[in-house]
């Protein structure tokens, strides 16, 4: 979400994860409104005037004719045909130092500039309320800085032209924090996520989803460590329940699929093949006496010894 597009800078509010799924089941949504090149309008000036576009680039043709020909004062407020005012700083005839400039939706930069770009440290105020303090460069948030969404999320953390990117920590009003890696706006690398709950994931990321390896710990006792993918289980790792229950084995989309053993708290356990989450194919079965049943199982029954 570029700065001007409909609000400024890339600090997604892509939601959080939902615990309460089995084990870990959850999309993000987030995304930014697109750019439709018929909302894009000029004014008799040949400035565009669209709301689709940088706040920053909307005044461009008018700064060429200020660079040329002058007309401007330090510290005078000074009003573009756009609506816009800038109130500060010129050298050159352009804006150059400390200044503020306010749209005529009420948005608001006020920082450094350097030959009429933001450059250095500001603050941006959206006209929705949303609030971005850091760094800038090359009229985009770059460097460290923090954007607040209004009453949804904050993020601390690393920017590079205008997106979440390298470390940061996001965190939402309800509780639930995210601590990791981000690149292009989206959560890639390794990362923990809280849920409020008392739950966490600690582990690697992919497109804003859980995947690779990492480690579940659900607030009721329950842990994963192995392999995701999009958020769920998907290949090889061990699952621990309260009570001493536990297997050890593959997955494919959250169900116990290929060779698995599960352990059972009275001493009770089966080694053998799974499809969907029961046991299918031969198998070796331990009753809690100690006594071994090699079988052929089917849909979680055994049907042959």
């Amino acid at each position: 979400m570029l700065c001007g597009s409909q609000g400024c800078c890339g600090a997604q509010d892509n939601g959080n994860l939902e615990p309460s799924k089995q084990p870990l089941s959850a999309e993000e949504m987030g995304g930014s409104p697109g750019l439709d090149s018929k909302d894009i309008e000029e004014d008799d000036s040949g400035e565009p005037t669209s709301q689709a576009i940088s706040y920053f680039d909307r005044e461009e043709n008018e700064l060429k004719k200020i660079k040329t020909k002058g007309g401007v004062e330090n510290m005078k407020p000074y009003k573009f045909k756009s609506g816009a005012v800038y109130t500060g700083k010129w050298e050159g005839n352009m804006r150059h130092g400390f200044g503020s400039q306010v749209w005529a939706d009420g948005s608001t930069y006020s920082g450094q500039w350097k030959a009429n770009v933001a450059v250095g440290a500001g603050r941006f105020t959206h006209s929705d309320g949303d609030v971005y303090i850091g760094q800038w460069g090359s009229n985009m948030a770059t460097g460290m800085g923090v954007y607040h969404h209004k009453g949804k999320t904050t993020y601390h953390g690393e920017w590079a032209k205008d997106l979440q990117s390298g470390f940061g920590v996001e965190s939402w009003i309800e509780g639930a924090r995210y601590q990791g890696y981000f690149k292009s706006g989206q959560k890639e690398g390794v990362g923990v996520y809280h849920w409020t709950d008392g739950s966490e994931y600690q582990g690697t990321w992919a497109d804003n989803v859980i995947s690779g390896p990492g480690a579940y710990i659900a607030s009721d006792g329950r842990a994963f460590r192995g392999q995701w993918k999009e958020s769920v289980i998907h290949g090889f790792g061990k699952y621990e329940w309260p009570g001493d229950r536990n297997y050890a084995g593959a997955y494919n989309l959250d169900q116990k699929h290929g060779f698995g053993i599960f352990k059972w708290p009275d001493g009770r356990k089966y080694e053998g093949f799974w499809a969907n989450g029961k046991q299918s194919g031969y198998g070796r079965y331990t009753t809690k006496e100690g006594v071994t049943k090699d079988a052929r199982w089917e849909d979680g029954h055994r049907v042959k010894e």
